[in-house]
């Protein structure tokens, strides 16, 4: 546990030499704003699930309005964001579940959770699964917990921090005892790594700055040029104009 602590104090440092220190809201924003916005980023680009969730935000200024509205007419609104049928079918659910059992639609009543406790209350709602749920718990609640999504997976178990076939049962093991106020700028740059650097396919092993200590067997060290840079972050430009947490 230790020198898997060590390792992620050490990629951090050196992540933080390549891309910086990424850049976040400076006011927490609204976590079921954050919630709807991880839902609408599932396999596609930031650019369009960022679109979708503007669209979304100015179709229902309130998410009691979109909880009224048919799926359908929220499939139509978040189209940009792909997958419309699925996404608009977690969203409805999402708010009407939480309507039905809160009566109103905020997850205030998470702030007094540990992180465990409200990971597993987030994802007993339907659709929500654990990378949406720690999302929400980084992004909105500025908890000190690192979602996994494939870029993190990949990168974390190829640099050999963790040894797991799933996002899930990576996140478990990350996360255990994790070094304190680092995740939200792990998180980030891993996946700027994992966009221009680390790719699933031909990784650019020879520009890495985490080339020295990385345990990835297949390593291609040939010199190339890096990726386009791909540093716009959809959790990190959500904004409330009301906040509840």
């Amino acid at each position: 546990m230790e020198n898997k602590n060590i390792l992620i104090k050490e990629v951090n440092k050196l992540l933080i030499k390549q891309f910086g220190i990424p850049k976040r809201n400076s006011k927490l924003p609204d976590s079921v704003d954050m919630l709807i916005a991880t839902i609408l980023s599932q396999n596609t680009n930031d650019n369009n699930s960022y679109k979708a969730f503007k669209k979304l935000k100015e179709k229902y200024p309130t998410w009691e309005e979109a909880a009224k509205a048919k799926r359908t007419s929220i499939e139509s609104v978040i189209k940009v964001a792909g997958l419309g049928k699925q996404k608009s079918a977690a969203i409805k659910g999402f708010l009407t579940e939480i309507t039905e059992k809160k009566n109103k639609i905020s997850l205030s009543y998470l702030k007094n959770m540990n992180e465990s406790d409200a990971i597993n209350e987030l994802t007993n709602y339907n659709g929500v699964g654990v990378k949406t749920a720690s999302c929400v718990l980084l992004f909105a609640m500025d908890r000190n917990i690192c979602p996994v999504d494939t870029h993190v997976h990949r990168t974390v178990n190829r640099i050999g921090i963790v040894n797991a076939k799933t996002p899930d049962k990576t996140f478990l093991l990350l996360n255990k005892n994790f070094p304190p106020k680092i995740a939200h700028s792990f998180h980030t740059n891993l996946i700027r790594l994992g966009r221009e650097i680390c790719k699933p396919k031909n990784p650019s092993c020879g520009i890495c700055p985490l080339n020295k200590l990385c345990k990835y067997g297949e390593k291609d060290l040939q010199i190339k040029r890096m990726h386009k840079r791909n540093d716009f972050m959809l959790l990190d430009h959500v904004q409330s104009k009301y906040s509840n947490n």
